[in-house]
């Protein structure tokens, strides 16, 4: 099981020289097969009385992106996926997908069956920002803790230096010319399936 450390900030991360100190996971397993493997990595941050903002990161010049809006099917992009979770005496975790457009997909839920759009608990999407460039494209998304602590029913008291969130980040296009899935912790299954929280890695809140 790989470990993440997140860096804690005063401040929200927002620009890309705020992103380069902060340390980023490759996002590089591929179980389903490698015919298509691009760059990926995953960074997140933690900013006290406020949110995680987390930053995925494709190098890939043209990613499909033909779904948008909320709840649509980014999957079958060019998507950038972080699935966690956030309260460690819960078995339910958020999946947060997103396409190089900034359309997303985010549920809430104890596996792929029994999951519900976090728009109908919480009132809203979370807010995602879409960066591309010629070479690469980037998501960020800010999981605010009054968000988390709604989902939860949890306090955001418990986020402190040493808290373990359990998560997986990935890369897929359903629908690509090749489709393809990457992750950051491998998922032992015979068939591609992310929505398998008993493979997700370690996310350590640091100092």
């Amino acid at each position: 099981m790989k470990e993440y450390q997140i860096k804690c900030m005063d401040h929200a991360p927002m620009c890309c020289k705020c992103w380069s100190r902060i340390e980023a996971v490759e996002i590089n397993e591929c179980v389903w097969g490698d015919a298509y493997k691009p760059k990926c990595t995953a960074q997140v941050v933690f900013v006290p009385g406020d949110a995680f903002y987390a930053r995925l990161t494709c190098e890939e010049k043209n990613p499909r992106a033909v779904h948008g809006g909320f709840y649509s099917e980014v999957y079958k992009d060019s998507c950038l996926e972080m699935f966690a979770i956030w309260d460690d005496q819960s078995d339910r975790y958020v999946n947060v997908e997103m396409n190089s457009i900034g359309a997303s997909l985010a549920a809430f839920g104890p596996d792929r069956y029994d999951r519900t759009p976090i728009d109908r608990i919480i009132g809203h999407p979370f807010e995602v920002q879409a960066d591309r460039n010629e070479n690469a494209w980037s998501v960020t998304v800010r999981i605010p803790l009054e968000d988390l602590c709604t989902l939860y029913g949890m306090s955001s008291d418990k986020f402190v230096p040493g808290y373990v969130i359990r998560g997986n980040f990935y890369k897929c296009g359903d629908d690509c010319e090749i489709a393809h899935y990457i992750m950051w912790n491998p998922v032992e299954t015979e068939n591609p399936d992310y929505h398998r929280p008993e493979f997700f890695g370690k996310m350590v809140i640091g100092e």
